[in-house]
């Protein structure tokens, strides 16, 4: 899964868990400044995007550096599907 792929269903999980539609996304858009995250819908996106996505999320491997961006959101995703890969 490529990035553009990955901020697609970011996007798609971000809107169902806020219940608003969410635009475009940058990479510099912050999760909780920008996008109003909270730490209860964080857990609803994460659960998410294990269900569309199929990438399983280690509770222990987050931390709070991987929620400041929607890049390093991303990153943390992809990541994660090249380890599975491996």
């Amino acid at each position: 899964m490529n990035r553009e792929e990955i901020v697609a269903h970011l996007r798609v999980a971000l809107s169902a868990v806020l219940n608003k539609e969410v635009g475009e996304l940058s990479p510099e858009s912050r999760l909780f400044e920008d996008l109003a995250l909270d730490s209860t819908s964080v857990i609803e996106l994460l659960m998410s995007l294990e269900d569309t996505i199929g990438l399983e999320i280690d509770p222990d491997e987050l931390g709070p550096e991987v929620f400041q961006t929607v890049g390093s959101l991303t990153d943390y995703i992809e990541h994660g599907f090249a380890k599975a890969a491996v």
